[in-house]
């Protein structure tokens, strides 16, 4: 495996760190009094939107947890496939170009253009999230790429 991009560690614990706060604040509002299966039972029956909202809550510090572990190869390559994080994937072959576009909240993200007959860019990362900078990220990316045998791209050695 081959790191293309790095995260930052200051946004990943702050999102942990956001986490672990909104956690605790919900947990506060639980009624812990009485039996402990009526606590359960109240949990669940009483108040589902508070249930909801702390599986909610731990899904997402898992997410941030997981990023951290991959931290410091988040976005790597196996010479035949790209991969992001633990969940994403794409074939090198596939891959036509990187581009930098700004989201619907005004977040930068680097997002990939792949030739699968759609015209919807596949984000790879966010901007903010990156300990490289962008076109580093691109190079690498369009350049494994290129020894992939998909599009011959120019690729920069930083």
């Amino acid at each position: 495996m081959v790191a293309v991009a790095r995260l930052r560690a200051a946004p990943l614990v702050g999102w942990q760190a956001g986490c672990a706060v909104l956690l605790g604040v919900l947990l506060a509002r639980l009624a812990w009094s009485g039996d402990p299966v009526d606590a359960v039972r109240y949990l669940i029956f009483g108040q589902p939107l508070l249930l909801l909202a702390i599986a909610g809550v731990v899904s997402v510090w898992a997410y941030w947890l997981g990023a951290w572990r991959r931290r410091r190869a988040y976005v790597r390559h196996d010479g035949r496939t790209l991969y992001r994080g633990g969940a994403a994937s794409w074939p090198l072959i596939a891959i036509r170009d990187v581009v930098v576009v700004r989201g619907e909240l005004g977040v930068k993200a680097l997002r990939l253009v792949v030739d699968d007959d759609s015209e919807v860019t596949r984000e790879l990362v966010k901007l903010y999230l990156l300990a490289d900078r962008p076109e580093v990220v691109r190079d690498a990316v369009m350049f494994a790429v290129a020894r992939a045998g998909g599009v011959q791209a120019m690729g920069a050695v930083h």
